[in-house]
């Protein structure tokens, strides 16, 4: 038995911005329409108002593991996937590189954009580094990740803290979300120094020149410590998993739970990822005897945070025919039995820009259940409203998927 997940990062949405549609309704999907009205629609929750609502706790749903049981930070298991070694004494931040407006003081800057025109990781490169020449000290480490997403550590230091992820607070004055507890004052100088390392880099001086958002500052959250998850083929009886992901949260889950992780030329976590070749890469590995494939696709939830319904719907749209399309045609062919999960791990509305608590709509197809089509829903949030196939804790529906009959 196979069995694919194509996780479509914040796909799920309101019907605001494109004529009383979500873009899951405005997309051309045949391909998950097809899987829906031969498999199950239901609906999970896979965040919980006590947790942060991002997609660590969420993926960690999705992938069977209780978050109230395993979640240590979002960061920690970011710094899985970037490679870095972590020890039991490190605290570990994501750190932005964000763009702030230009407002003195310091504490009524704007957010402008928590991915400063989804900076290059070259470009972000040069940054970081220039920002560990100057405040890396014994306790204060830096570490280069991709794009804007990247990693600060602070050893032998506690910090309880709940800091605000920037894409949080887009279009709003920063001063009532910067840090207040305990080392807050070091943090913030942090900050300060930061905005003023970069505003002078040559990196960010020639992006104004173009016209693109400068990386301006850090901006640290989702602070934690290394986490102990036991193996998903322990879980779950999967002797052989791998996840394709451009985001190294995915792949540090990934890492973390004992699952292979391959990396696609080209994938960038964005809506100009290579889907053709996430695809491929998946085919390669059923190929290979993998039987446990997680595919992760970004791209819907960068689109939701830019606020940008059309980009969301086309990326959707791409998700079905360059990925979802061919891996399910591979899968037929292949003539073993197997089964699918499509489902974003949150939703994020672009009315709001970030993430809601509000259940996923998610397809369940078998192909040993497939006798054609069963009914004519399309795969859409409205239909899964209507749905008895309820899972009130997500990470309960693993077992289910993967269950032997």
């Amino acid at each position: 038995m196979k069995h694919v997940i194509f996780l479509c990062d914040g796909m799920s949405d309101y019907p605001d911005a494109l004529s009383g549609k979500t873009p899951m309704e405005a997309a051309y999907k045949p391909n998950m329409d097809a899987l829906c009205a031969s498999g199950r629609l239901g609906r999970m929750q896979t965040l919980y108002p006590d947790l942060p609502t991002g997609s660590d706790t969420a993926n960690l749903s999705v992938l069977g593991y209780d978050p109230h049981q395993y979640y240590t930070g979002r960061s920690p298991i970011e710094a899985l996937g970037l490679g870095i070694p972590l020890e039991d004494c490190d605290l570990v931040f994501r750190m932005n590189l964000v763009t702030l407006s230009e407002e003195e003081p310091f504490e009524e800057k704007r957010m402008v954009d928590h991915s400063a025109d989804k900076i290059t990781t070259e470009e972000a490169a040069e940054l970081v580094k220039a920002l560990a020449l100057q405040l890396q000290t014994d306790f204060v480490r830096i570490h280069s990740g991709v794009s804007y997403r990247h990693v600060l550590i602070l050893k032998h230091i506690d910090y309880a803290e709940v800091l605000t992820p920037p894409h949080d607070i887009l279009g709003r004055t920063i001063g009532e979300y910067l840090p207040k507890t305990e080392i807050a004052d070091s943090i913030i100088a942090m900050m300060k120094e930061s905005f003023a390392i970069l505003s002078a880099h040559p990196v960010n001086i020639s992006r104004k020149e173009k016209g693109l958002r400068p990386a301006n500052c850090l901006w640290l959250w989702g602070q934690g410590r290394k986490p102990n998850y036991p193996s998903f083929s322990s879980q779950f009886g999967i002797e052989k998993g791998l996840t394709i992901t451009a985001v190294p949260l995915v792949s540090g889950l990934a890492y973390g739970m004992g699952l292979d992780y391959r990396p696609v030329e080209g994938a960038t976590g964005d809506f100009h990822t290579n889907y053709k070749g996430k695809a491929q890469t998946a085919i390669d590995a059923l190929q290979e005897g993998y039987s446990f494939v997680f595919v992760h696709v970004e791209a819907p939830d960068e689109c939701g945070h830019d606020g940008d319904a059309e980009l969301k719907t086309r990326s959707i749209e791409r998700i079905d025919a360059e990925i979802v399309g061919p891996v399910v045609s591979h899968l037929k062919q292949s003539g073993e039995p197997f089964r699918i999960l499509i489902t974003p791990d949150h939703a994020t509305p672009v009315s709001v820009r970030t993430h809601t608590l509000d259940p996923v709509p998610f397809v369940l197809y078998d192909s040993a259940e497939d006798h054609g089509t069963n009914s004519h829903v399309s795969y859409t949030e409205k239909a899964a409203e209507r749905s008895d196939f309820v899972w009130e804790d997500a990470y309960k529906l693993m077992s289910y998927f993967t269950r032997t009959e």
